[in-house]
């Protein structure tokens, strides 16, 4: 399904996370509206020694569970950083949500899979956490932009491969699963990016430890497209259709996937956007996100 349009209506919540994710990137102190608690750095993790954190906002009046959602940054795998999105998480906990964004680590130091290790600590570790934080173990989504969304995706499809969950952050009695994923411009497919991506012949060598000639099987095991299966969770992919980063035909490729394995999928293709949204392509971004998320989270 392609989405041409979202119900309207929320353009104030859509304006105030616009806002805030503009302050949140610009490295400008974040605004904390009174209704919402927000605590940085906290330690989910700590693989080989390294202290691994998130930051987490939630309603302040809280008189049931919430269901939760991971908001995961991008930057090519190797860059970027969790405060990217402090911003979504404080619009997120607006709408009734108890959203985290994580740290998680880098290559070319750490390749795959220790970065899918890591948000799937998250998601175990908001499981483990759900008394402390008035969390609904049984609603959790993942959203993400770019290397992000691929991990985002990961979540998703992955969900019962134990073959990823390494043993990052403990917690092995609780679930990596989540409900379902909002993917924006991830990457679905490593062994056809190259020639249709101005940086993949410098970025997944470093995440994966080769090119396609000396790493093939890893571009093979890194890539979603791989892992749909008819368990998959259900998808929003967000893309725009003259990226020049992640080629458009990416999402595609996932969107048929799913529909093949009868995955409930949906995709919002912005016509003349590239890598990085602006104007009204972020604002139906947000929108369409914020939409999906109501739609199979409802927090109440």
């Amino acid at each position: 399904m392609i989405l041409r349009f979202m119900p309207r209506g929320l353009g104030l919540a859509i304006g105030t996370c616009l806002l805030l994710q503009q302050q949140s990137s610009a490295a400008e102190p974040l605004q904390v509206p009174d209704d919402v608690v927000f605590e940085a750095k906290i330690e989910y993790a700590a693989p080989d020694g390294q202290p691994l954190y998130l930051d987490m906002a939630r309603a302040k009046a809280v008189n049931k569970q919430a269901p939760a959602i991971v908001c995961i940054h991008g930057g090519g795998f190797r860059a970027g950083n969790r405060e990217h999105h402090d911003g979504l998480c404080v619009a997120l906990a607006q709408r009734g949500y108890v959203a985290v964004t994580p740290t998680y680590r880098l290559a070319p130091q750490f390749q795959f899979p220790a970065a899918v290790h890591d948000v799937k600590a998250v998601v175990r570790w908001l499981r483990a956490n759900a008394g402390k934080y008035a969390i609904d173990p049984a609603r959790i989504g993942a959203t993400g932009d770019s290397a992000g969304g691929h991990l985002a995706l990961f979540l998703g499809v992955t969900g019962d491969v134990k073959q990823f969950d390494g043993s990052a952050g403990g917690n092995a009695d609780q679930s990596s699963a989540v409900n379902c994923v909002v993917d924006v411009y991830g990457p679905t497919d490593f062994t056809k990016s190259y020639g249709k991506s101005v940086d993949a012949a410098e970025v997944l060598p470093l995440f994966l430890g080769g090119d396609l000639n000396s790493a093939r099987r890893r571009h093979i095991e890194a890539s979603p497209l791989y892992w749909v299966t008819p368990h998959a969770a259900p998808t929003l992919v967000i893309h725009g259709t003259e990226d020049k980063y992640v080629a458009f035909e990416q999402a595609g490729w996932l969107v048929d996937r799913l529909k093949a394995a009868e995955v409930e999928v949906e995709l919002l293709a912005l016509e003349g956007a590239g890598h990085g949204f602006k104007g009204e392509d972020a604002k139906r971004s947000q929108e369409a996100m914020f939409y999906f998320f109501d739609k199979h989270l409802h927090p109440r």
